[in-house]
């Protein structure tokens, strides 16, 4: 690997910025597609979007149907399905963007757990700093941010991490392939579920009341979020190190509570701030401590 790998040239600098842009102005997205839709309805619909017809003209990856499998229900019905409800009414899109970064710190708790992985001190402290801005949006709880709000968006980014897991188990394959294959199990128990827990009168009120904006954020999720983003992702994490890629995802974050306070006028309290400073601390020290310590260890000659 040459040294000019390990640095992101500017067009993928900028490249990837537009990646978090996206990832991070998803949020509000959801948040104007569930003015119309039942949240469980518009995952599937995400998702239905996401597999066609892109199935049709992308080749299977070559993994076992087992592991699409668990990918499809942990990232649809895990993640982005106790997501939308939670976004439903229960946590703003700012914070929300904000919680769901704690999936890194569930991630490597996983990984520890399933492969006996050694925890170091330093991830302790992230994930520390990072947790303590969980208690402080806890509690500042209110009409716009309840603890049952904040309890689904845990539970929707250790689903993430659980996809991680499942992804992390078969590298090397076409990640946007993969993707849209898993929506082959994202899309059955989602709208089981939006039958069972919705009722068919939500879901034909909400495809009734949809709006050309409405449709607008499901394409976005689709195209935008799912394939867009993960196809660019995924082609960054094949050209450089991961520890280059990885800590750009510290700017959704600042792209969701910039845009839910931009569009949707969404107040940044003070506490706010507190929160997203102390998550984000926890998460660069997570990404970059390695980095830092690596270089260090560059310029320290051996004791003799």
């Amino acid at each position: 690997m040459t040294p000019a790998s390990l640095t992101l040239s500017l067009r993928d600098a900028l490249l990837a910025v537009a990646i978090m842009a996206v990832w991070g102005t998803n949020f509000t997205v959801i948040r104007i597609g569930l003015d119309h839709l039942p949240p469980l309805l518009f995952a599937a619909l995400r998702f239905t979007f996401a597999l066609l017809p892109a199935v049709f003209f992308l080749k299977r990856p070559d993994v076992p149907w087992s592991k699409l499998a668990a990918y499809g229900f942990l990232i649809g019905f895990g993640q982005f399905g106790i997501m939308f409800i939670a976004m439903n009414g229960h946590i703003t899109p700012g914070l929300a963007s904000l919680v769901m970064q704690l999936q890194v710190f569930f991630t490597i708790g996983l990984v520890v757990y399933l492969t006996g992985e050694r925890v170091r001190p330093f991830q302790i402290l992230a994930l520390l700093l990072a947790f303590s801005g969980v208690g402080v949006i806890l509690a500042h709880t209110d009409g716009t941010t309840t603890a049952f709000g904040l309890a689904l968006s845990l539970i929707a980014a250790f689903s993430w991490a659980g996809g991680n897991v499942v992804a992390r188990s078969t590298p090397g394959v076409n990640m946007v392939a993969y993707v849209v294959w898993a929506s082959l199990f994202s899309v059955p128990p989602l709208l089981a579920a939006s039958f069972a827990l919705e009722g068919w009168p939500a879901i034909r009120d909400g495809l009734a009341n949809a709006t050309p904006v409405t449709w607008a954020a499901v394409f976005y999720q689709s195209a935008a979020n799912a394939l867009f983003g993960y196809a660019m992702w995924g082609w960054l994490l094949g050209r450089y190190p991961a520890a280059t890629v990885a800590p750009m995802s510290l700017l959704v974050p600042v792209f969701g509570m910039a845009t839910a306070y931009l569009w949707l006028g969404e107040p940044l309290y003070d506490w706010k701030l507190a929160a997203a400073a102390l998550v984000l601390s926890g998460l660069a020290l997570n990404l970059l401590w390695p980095k830092v310590a690596a270089l260090r260890g560059a310029r320290v000659p051996p004791a003799a």
